[in-house]
């Protein structure tokens, strides 16, 4: 089964546009692990626009399903890793002043300097995944820096989706059966929803984990949180 990892993000930036602590990040994890995810996302961004560093702390006290930190590998981020120790570390292109992740890792280019940042955290004992563009250069180019998994970055994937679903999955299907003969397990994320995640599902039944935070978010406006997280289990299974 392909894990639903959720990303929470959104409920930090819902709670800091009015201060305060409503919701309760540490009660939203612990609820949507009590409802059925399989693990914790967030991306602790240098503005804190959303996860704060101290929320980062926080949650690593009371996450017990799969904890998974996003970011930019930068000193500030790499601190955080080697302190935490999540169960995996998601390393993403992002300069700080991007709204959200908009583009996967040149893995050829940036080759140097994402294998000696693996390097570091799986150092510290954490499992890495790059996210990564479905173009089968940079996958091999994953390999060959020695990261545990890639993410596949899936906009593309949900844009094409509602014009050709068959067209929109395949470069997706080949990269990530290329990433599993090469011995990498597959992550996906970015603009899944319960429309299109059982379609990717399908093609690429070997996927380890999804993460969903937005469109997981939007959909509990109106289904409510607990009938939401089941209505993705059950897409995944």
């Amino acid at each position: 089964m392909t894990k639903l990892s959720v990303n929470i993000n959104k409920f930090a930036t819902i709670r800091n546009a009015r201060g305060g602590n409503n919701p309760d990040l540490l009660k939203v994890a612990r609820d949507c692990e009590k409802f059925g995810a399989q693990g914790i996302t967030i991306h602790p961004r240098p503005d804190e626009r959303h996860i704060t560093t101290d929320d980062v702390y926080q949650l690593s006290e009371v996450v017990t399903t799969e904890f998974n930190i996003e970011g930019y590998p930068d000193e500030r981020f790499l601190k955080i890793i080697e302190e935490v120790k999540p169960a995996q570390a998601t390393l993403v292109p992002d300069p700080p002043e991007v709204l959200t992740s908009n583009a996967g890792w040149d893995t050829i280019t940036h080759s140097s300097f994402l294998k000696e940042t693996i390097n570091r955290i799986q150092a510290a004992g954490v499992r890495v995944s790059i996210f990564i563009d479905p173009i089968p250069e940079r996958i091999e180019g994953a390999a060959k820096v020695g990261t545990d998994r890639i993410e596949l970055y899936t906009e593309a994937y949900a844009t094409g989706y509602l014009k050709d679903k068959e067209a929109a999955v395949r470069p997706y299907a080949n990269t990530g059966k290329l990433a599993k003969d090469l011995g990498l397990g597959v992550n996906a994320g970015h603009d899944l929803d319960l429309n299109n995640v059982k379609y990717m599902k399908e093609q690429i039944p070997f996927m380890d984990e999804v993460s969903i935070g937005h469109a997981l978010v939007c959909d509990a406006l109106y289904y409510g949180l607990e009938n939401t997280i089941e209505l993705y289990r059950r897409e995944l299974q």
